[in-house]
């Protein structure tokens, strides 16, 4: 269920960052020309793939819940991660729920490992080719994603909601009838309704929150996403001028072959800190080790 859970939660986390056209509704307090509508949501696509990029920059830490039955808090397994870009992906360290490793030993084994990986694509080793290969084509599918919500949704003003000291504009999400999906991923846009909450002073999208409409076949029909499966993620300032996500939660119900499948995840992010490209990472991590940290050479 992996592929399918991946090709899902990734289109459902895009579907809300750029709207085709905001419209306003009847009571709107505010008009707003269709010219400054294309514009802030011009500043939105760039600043989201600004934060999509920082995260191959940025370690965090990562406190997954996962629960076993919809609805049932005390029925979580939470693990919690120390997530640090490598290159090729995320390399996840486990620690304890006081960000601590939980066995120094452990800990420090999968520190050298993710050393070690740092320095062979730091380095260009020819081994390597593969990995960054795939995981930039990822990236690249993750931003074609991100273009295709232009035309994939019609957005509606209906209220400005306080947070914090902000005061954010929400919208209704729903699928644009025109829109013409051209990969099974983007298909999924037409089976989701909701609404997105932005911050317009900053051109940065704050929340999203979703709701699948109609049952989604995922893997060539093999599997399947029921109708009402709900998902939503904050995002909060994290550096200035980067808003990146605090909080993640996925509940979906559905069924692979003739098996019955729930995922039921709330995901905490926290205590982002610039790591850097692989170069700058390894020293960072050499120091950890308490290790001199040579030079690494172009390729």
């Amino acid at each position: 269920m992996h592929k399918e859970k991946f090709l899902l939660v990734t289109a459902l986390s895009f579907v809300s960052f750029i709207p085709a056209r905001a419209q306003e509704a009847p009571n709107a307090p505010q008009a707003s020309t269709a010219a400054e509508n294309k514009e802030l949501f011009d500043r939105i696509i760039a600043n989201q793939k600004k934060s999509d990029a920082a995260l191959d920059l940025y370690e965090r830490t990562e406190r997954v819940e996962v629960r076993k039955i919809s609805g049932e808090p005390h029925s979580a397994e939470a693990k919690i991660t120390r997530v640090v870009p490598a290159g090729t992906g995320m390399v996840k360290i486990p620690i304890g729920p006081d960000g601590k490793a939980a066995d120094a030993e452990m800990y420090r084994s999968a520190l050298e490992k993710l050393e070690h990986a740092l320095e062979l694509v730091a380095s260009g080793d020819r081994s390597q080719r593969d990995g960054l290969e795939k995981y930039a084509k990822r990236k690249k599918d993750r931003t074609d994603l991100i273009d295709a919500t232009r035309n994939a949704f019609l957005y509606t003003f209906v209220e400005r909601e306080p947070r914090g000291g902000l005061m954010l504009s929400k919208y209704s999400m729903l699928p644009n009838p025109a829109y013409k999906p051209t990969t099974r991923t983007t298909a999924i846009f037409a089976k989701v309704h909701g609404f997105v909450w932005i911050d317009e002073d900053s051109g940065q999208l704050a929340r999203v929150e979703g709701e699948v409409t109609e049952d989604i076949s995922l893997g060539l029909f093999l599997a399947k996403v029921y109708k009402g499966s709900h998902f939503m993620q904050e995002h909060y300032e994290m550096a200035p001028g980067l808003w990146l996500p605090s909080f993640s939660q996925y509940d979906f119900d559905g069924r692979k072959f003739f098996s019955s499948f729930s995922i039921h995840e709330r995901t905490f992010y926290s205590n982002y800190r610039y790591i850097g490209p692989p170069k700058e990472a390894l020293v960072t991590i050499r120091a950890e080790l308490g290790k001199t940290s040579p030079a690494v050479t172009d390729p």
